[in-house]
């Protein structure tokens, strides 16, 4: 499986936890159905909008694209993203680049001008077979800003240029175009035919159109790829979170209010094909939703246990309700990993197991066992349910001091610092020291 990964110049956004997190998912439930999978991601570090970002910081394009690159590899992790087997980085596959463009240009796809070398798209008779898209069609939309060109849609192989980031080539100095770097690095590592590409809708044209024209014209083999899959697109008030409609919300800074376990579930719970609309309010709910999860795991647990090798009838009928649960789930994973149908049957067996902890105070040790293992083995493809209760404990005790913090301010405000020098002297004993500054209050543990 290749996904596109990143152009590295600035911070990533919860547009791209959407995509990264939903082929996460796929990956980890490839897996748990036991298939070998190698999953690879592109880092595209040589881009016209490095060069542009790095102008305008004055950071060397390479050094601004490392730091961008290591920021992101942090965001993956904190998002529980650690399924990718390995990262390919554009700049370190330049030879491999100008290998492919060489065999297009011999074998009369790719041509020559002053300003580069271009893909001859009349030479391949399916373009656009991906994006049901005519050629003619296509053409009405397309400005013709290269005058050297032979057809405005020939989209660059290798772009001619004496400055930024630039490489020697048959053709003189110069860098890539986007599209042939992707079929260089899939190439290498999955060779001419592969089985799943993924990224986001908006690549499906021209960038996943031209790679397809790229390799399938160098191979001679069809198709390039088995399956195509395409997220939708994270909405902010109907418009697509994107850092050119400056719209976005970063993922450090969604991190700094959510845990990594509601961001998942959020995504999760609508399907990765269909769009989704940010809001604070529906990443509230994904939240309270995560916490009714596992509360229904701590009362479980919190019921002593007994040591019967027979089981009572409603425990029985609780051991059903968890097989037909793990039944449906796979099941509609296996329906185009549809997660928010297998998110719904977690919930009815939350609801299932709260009536039956409700009615007694006693539970045979192996139906403990199974429940507690039903939510951790399901909510493991999704990346869920699998903080400890001391995780949640923690959470907790964060909530109870901002909200201490929060009646201090208001006392404060009030004038009252008897009061509120009074609470700032108690937590101080418990270990959570205050520092007021001029615009909030920070504490930390002692």
């Amino acid at each position: 499986m290749f996904v596109c990964g990143p152009t590295v110049y600035d911070h990533s956004h919860l547009g791209h936890a959407r995509t990264y997190i939903a082929f996460d998912i796929i990956a980890r439930y490839l897996r748990y159905k036991g298939y070998s999978l190698f999953y690879l991601m592109n880092i595209t570090d040589v881009d016209d909008k490095i060069i542009a970002r790095s102008k305008e910081s004055h950071i060397e394009p390479m050094k601004l694209a490392r730091k961008f690159e290591r920021q992101f590899h942090e965001d993956m992790k904190a998002l529980g993203i650690d399924s990718v087997n390995l990262y390919a980085r554009a700049s370190e596959h330049i030879p491999e680049i100008i290998d492919q463009i060489k065999r297009l240009v011999e074998r009369g796809y790719g041509y020559e001008t002053e300003t580069g070398v271009y893909y001859d798209i009349k030479k391949f008779e399916e373009f656009g077979k991906l994006s049901r898209q005519k050629l003619e069609e296509v053409k009405k939309h397309r400005i013709a800003l290269d005058q050297t060109k032979r057809d405005p849609q020939d989209f660059a192989l290798w772009k001619k240029r004496k400055s930024g980031l630039r490489w020697n080539s048959t053709w003189g100095e110069g860098r890539p175009g986007w599209h042939i770097e992707d079929t260089a690095i899939t190439a290498h590592y999955l060779g001419p035919q592969f089985d799943i590409h993924g990224g986001g809708i908006d690549l499906i044209f021209p960038h996943h159109e031209s790679e397809i024209v790229q390799m399938e014209s160098i191979s001679g083999k069809k198709p390039m790829v088995n399956y195509w899959l395409h997220t939708g697109f994270l909405k902010v008030a109907g418009e697509k979170m994107a850092k050119s409609l400056g719209n976005f919300v970063t993922i450090r800074d969604a991190l700094e209010h959510y845990d990594t376990e509601v961001l998942r579930l959020f995504f999760g719970s609508t399907h990765y094909r269909s769009p989704i609309d940010y809001t604070e309010k529906s990443l509230q709910q994904a939240k309270n939703s995560l916490e009714t999860l596992y509360t229904t795991i701590e009362n479980i647990r919190e019921l002593e246990t007994k040591e019967d090798k027979k089981l009572t009838k409603d425990e029985k009928e609780v051991q059903n309700a968890l097989k037909k649960t793990k039944k449906n789930f796979l099941a509609a994973m296996d329906d185009d990993f549809n997660t928010p149908v297998a998110i719904s049957h977690l919930f009815d067996i939350s609801k299932k197991v709260n009536i039956f902890v409700a009615e007694r105070t006693k539970i045979n040790r192996k139906i403990l066992k199974e429940i507690v293992d039903i939510f951790k083995e399901l909510g493991g493809i999704l990346g869920i349910l699998q903080r400890e209760k001391v995780a949640v404990e923690e959470e907790l005790v964060e909530k109870l001091v901002e909200l201490i913090i929060e009646l201090r301010r208001e006392f404060r405000k009030r004038k009252d610092f008897v009061v509120s020098d009074k609470i700032r002297a108690e937590l101080g004993r418990l270990g959570i020291m205050l520092e007021d500054t001029s615009q909030s209050v920070k504490w930390r543990k002692h």
